[in-house]
């Protein structure tokens, strides 16, 4: 109570100089009076306590439940000024402001404190997220220089295995033409190259075994045809064709005639 007194003094600050006399001696009869019954009550409880023996349980329950009774009416009981003089109020509610704009004050200097250190982060985080960005420009212009490179070189790579499978074919096909070409000479020579001790040689017409091809130049003319024109596959038979070498690519199933015209023959499909 005396804390209370010392705090509602006047004649500490500059806003209550105007505190008068009276009003000082006002405020300490009345917190004098509040004291008194503050001493009272408590001699009673005590007084009460002290009268009640062991035996006396159902007693203390009584006093216990009044006294309970009494607690829940005094917390539903507005509380009551101190004192009703307004120099007394007024200097109370000035004190009460000051505290308060303290308090504010000190809310106000933390909240300033956390937004600046909440606008540091966020400018940090700014500048990581553009470093990360542009990290991320870089990689994935990276990742895109080298997948253009492995496609093109995906693709140089096909075309030069390509090539080397084209060249191995065509070398292949060299030789199997050659091969080809050997025994055919050696097996179906021309009439002009026949061996003269041969029991049956077919007599070429005078003066045109000089102008025939061998059968190899013949299934030459007709693949090159197949392969150039496979539209229009058919080779017109030429005075160079030596007739037996015709007759017998016919009837082996080799080569076969135009349906239109008996002048022109084919390969024949073998798919």
């Amino acid at each position: 109570m005396d804390e209370e007194i010392r705090r509602t003094q006047c004649d500490g600050s500059p806003e209550d100089a105007g505190c008068s006399e009276a009003v000082k001696a006002e405020l300490l009869d009345e917190c004098e009076q509040q004291f008194g019954i503050l001493q009272k009550l408590q001699n009673e409880i005590i007084l009460a306590d002290t009268e009640s023996g062991d035996g006396e349980s159902s007693e203390a329950m009584n006093r216990l439940n009044a006294m309970m009774t009494e607690l829940e009416q005094w917390q539903e009981m507005e509380p009551k000024l101190l004192s009703t003089n307004p120099e007394i109020l007024i200097a109370l509610g000035k004190e009460e402001l000051q505290r308060l704009n303290s308090q504010l004050k000190m809310v106000l200097s933390c909240s300033q404190a956390k937004r600046d250190s909440l606008r540091d982060l966020l400018q940090r985080e700014q500048v990581w997220l553009k470093e990360k960005e542009e990290v991320l420009t870089a990689v994935t212009k990276k990742v895109n220089t080298m997948r253009d490179e492995n496609e093109r070189l995906s693709e140089q790579s096909v075309l030069q295995d390509m090539k080397i499978k084209i060249t191995k074919v065509k070398d292949y096909y060299g030789n199997l033409m050659e091969t080809l070409s050997d025994m055919l000479a050696e097996h179906f020579p021309l009439p002009s190259q026949q061996a003269a001790g041969t029991k049956k040689k077919r007599v070429a017409p005078a003066g045109s075994e000089e102008n025939l091809i061998s059968l190899s130049e013949i299934l030459e003319k007709l693949t090159n045809k197949t392969l150039e024109t496979p539209h229009e596959p058919y080779v017109t038979i030429e005075d160079s064709f030596w007739p037996p070498y015709i007759e017998m690519l016919l009837r082996n199933g080799v080569a076969v005639r135009h349906p239109e015209d008996c002048n022109k023959i084919r390969l024949e499909n073998f798919y």
